[in-house]
Parts: C-alpha cells; sequence; structure tokens
C-alpha cells in the first residue's frame, strides 16, 4: 500500500472507490437483474493479465520431426502461462505441427476463421472445401476456417500450422459456415515464394522499410493485404552478415525459424539464439531485431494479429533504439 510523502504509513489512507469490491443490485427483481454486476472508474481498469511470454519452441520441433513420432499434432502452447482457458500461443494465435507419417492421413477441422500452414518436410496432398492441392517442402497455404480437411503425406511430413483459434475461443465463437470463411483454399508454391523474394532483393529498400519480407494476400483479401482479417503472414530474408532494425509494434508475432548458425533476436536487450524449425514468440510492444552472423541467408516466418491492429487503427509500429544487452 502507498502513503503520501510525509504521512505515516501505521496511519490508514482514506478509502476511495478504487477499494471498493465489485457491486451488485441491491434488490434484484428477477434473475436477469441479479446477474448485474458494477464497477467504477477507480477500480475497473487495473486489471493485471500476465504477460505474453518471450518464448521459443525447441521440444515441439524436436518431436515433430522425430522418425518414430506418430501421425499427431503437437501444439505450441503457452495458455498457462498466460492464464487463458484455452490452447494458445499468444493470447489471439495458435501454433501446431502436424506430423504425417508416410502413406498415413491427418484430418484437421479448427473452430478458426482460416489456418496458415508451411510445409517443413515431406511431399503430400490436401483435399477439403470441394478442392484439393499437392504440396512439397517450402510450400505455403491457407485453409477456410469451417471446413475439414485432411492431410496425407507420400513421405514423411511435417506441416507447421498456425491459426486464430484463441481469437475466436475468447469470445466464446464457433469457425464460420461452410462456404462463409473470409478465404478459399490459397497455394503459394515454394519456387514463386522465391520469385518474389528475389525480386523485391534486387530492385532493394531503403532504411524506412522495416526489413525485406514478400506478405501473402489473396483475391478475397486483396484490399487488407493480409491472408485473413486479423492475420499477417511474411517470408522474412535475413542475409548474411545483416541484421533487421530494432523496432516494435503492438502485434504479438509468432515466427518459424529457418536458420540456426549465427543468427539471433534481441528481444528488449536479452539474446535469443535461433534454433532451426523452432516456433518463437515475440511479445507484444517489446524492442526487437534480429541478426544473422552466419555465412548464408537465413528465413522466417512470421505470423502476427497485425490485421486486428491496422483495423483498429493500431498498429504503433515504430523503429527504437535497442536497450542496452543484458548479462
Amino acid at each position: 500500500m502507498n502513503f503520501p510523502v510525509g504521512q505515516d504509513p501505521k496511519q490508514k489512507r482514506p478509502q476511495t472507490i478504487a477499494d471498493l469490491p465489485v457491486q451488485r443490485a441491491s434488490a434484484p427483481g428477477s434473475a436477469a437483474e441479479s446477474r448485474a454486476r458494477f464497477f467504477n472508474s477507480g477500480n475497473a481498469f487495473d486489471i493485471q493479465l500476465p504477460p505474453v511470454p518471450d518464448h521459443i519452441f525447441v521440444d515441439e520441433p524436436l518431436r515433430a520431426l522425430a522418425a518414430d513420432t506418430p501421425t499427431c499434432l503437437i501444439a505450441c502452447d503457452l495458455s498457462q502461462h498466460m492464464a487463458c482457458a484455452f490452447a494458445a500461443t499468444t493470447p489471439l494465435i495458435l501454433a501446431r505441427y502436424g506430423r504425417i507419417r508416410a502413406g498415413e492421413s491427418l484430418p484437421t477441422a479448427f473452430d478458426a476463421s482460416g489456418v496458415v500452414c508451411y510445409v517443413i518436410q515431406g511431399q503430400g496432398t490436401t483435399t477439403g472445401a470441394a478442392d484439393a492441392i499437392a504440396w512439397g517442402v517450402g510450400d505455403v497455404f491457407i485453409l477456410p476456417g469451417g471446413e475439414a480437411f485432411l492431410h496425407s503425406a507420400q513421405s514423411d511430413a511435417v506441416l507447421w500450422l498456425v491459426s486464430n483459434e484463441p481469437q475466436l475461443a475468447f469470445e466464446a465463437l464457433r469457425a464460420p459456415l461452410q462456404g462463409r470463411a473470409p478465404t478459399d483454399l490459397v497455394h503459394y508454391r515454394c519456387a514463386e515464394i522465391a520469385r518474389q523474394l528475389k525480386m523485391i532483393q534486387d530492385i532493394g529498400r531503403d532504411e524506412a522499410t522495416a526489413g525485406t519480407a514478400v506478405l501473402f494476400s489473396s483475391d478475397r483479401q486483396e484490399a487488407r493485404r493480409n491472408v485473413m482479417p486479423t492475420l499477417t503472414l511474411a517470408m522474412n530474408a535475413l542475409p548474411a552478415g545483416g541484421f533487421q532494425r530494432p523496432h516494435r509494434h503492438n502485434a504479438a508475432a509468432v515466427m518459424l525459424l529457418m536458420g540456426e548458425e549465427g543468427c539471433y533476436s534481441l528481444m528488449d536487450g536479452r539474446r535469443k539464439d535461433w534454433v532451426q524449425w523452432a516456433t518463437t514468440v515475440t511479445p507484444p510492444g517489446i524492442v526487437h531485431s534480429h541478426y544473422n552472423q552466419g555465412g548464408r541467408q537465413a528465413m522466417f516466418l512470421v505470423v502476427q494479429d497485425g490485421g486486428l491492429y491496422y483495423h483498429a487503427r493500431a498498429m504503433g509500429f515504430s523503429f527504437a533504439e535497442q536497450p542496452a544487452l543484458q548479462p
């Protein structure tokens, strides 16, 4: 308890409205009235939620890539650290690894607006929503929500799957009705992603641009420049000896790391070394930057809940000075 300067700590301070507990109706006349609760301007805005952890998932990709792991989904779940009642990597995003053994299939039907998928290993097909694609290593594809899909592997395969399930779970919502999702099945081939990335690298950028990245969208999301109304997706390139300038934003970020030797991030002055195929979380609002001191280009695929902040006009992006490196 804080006391004004010069006040005796043994002397109890005057009560204010901030000290009041939640209030109820004094004489409710119905069940609906009895459900009412009241707060005030002193006690309603001091909710202290656990922060989004600055975390890197290392064991999960090792399990997904292990030869003896059966066909399954492996969640990157930080819900216990964030006091969430549902599985979540960040408050609005959930990442998973999908392991599919050769000759087997993995069904999925997530309560989400859509799902981002990246092929880490293997070849296979995905069918559903009256459509089908054949995928290989390095491909990206987007699944519409409200649909069941079957992922079948020709060789041992590992997918990285990211959805906005926590966003829907927060309000006890369900996936869109069939055919009502904000995107259709969209497929981005590895070779085409590489072509798009080379084009922007050849043209170059100035210091006002945050890194070198290809951002994914679709015909139905073109106006928003996102893959879904609330989620953004970008493939970032980090050349050998290069770095991404320190910056911050209000959106949380979930990254799939495609580089290891000599690569690391600084997160509010704390060093986070990269591990190949690890999923790492960038909490909202912190100053962060990425470095590649290795001998070849590194990549990282980033999903953010940035579309939500664009829509709210509250992205809060800015370049910043990196805090001093912490031991």
